[in-house]
């Protein structure tokens, strides 16, 4: 990995990501924040369905595209996150490092959440 995706993952938080519809197969691209913890990385959202991911846990391949300080498309793989105590651990961390003063609980409960890895290309 270049020293510049490097600190792209460390510092950028806008990206898109491609993944592969549940029901129809094609593959649909959207706009997301991601956050870096202790050099994890982690894709939520607001409480609430979310399309992608549904689509993430159907087809947990999909491709994260770098767009802020680099531009690049890296191949990855999701994890969702559904262990109650690991979940308020990572979105508490979350919250803490955006400095938000939102329910945490709310987002425990109701906000997806995965883990990415990225693959070897």
């Amino acid at each position: 990995m270049s020293p510049q995706v490097a600190r792209a993952l460390e510092e950028d938080r806008t990206i898109d990501i491609t993944t592969v519809g549940r029901k129809t197969g094609q593959l649909r691209r959207n706009e997301i924040w991601f956050h870096s913890l202790e050099g994890r990385l982690f894709i939520t959202g607001l409480p609430g369905t979310r399309d992608w991911y549904a689509n993430l846990v159907a087809h947990p391949e999909f491709t994260f595209h770098l767009k802020e300080s680099v531009k690049t498309d890296l191949p990855a793989l999701a994890t969702p996150v559904t262990d109650e105590l690991q979940r308020r651990e990572i979105i508490s961390a979350i919250h803490r490092n955006l400095e938000w003063d939102r329910d945490v609980e709310e987002w425990v409960t109701n906000s997806p959440l995965v883990e990415v890895k990225l693959q070897a290309e």
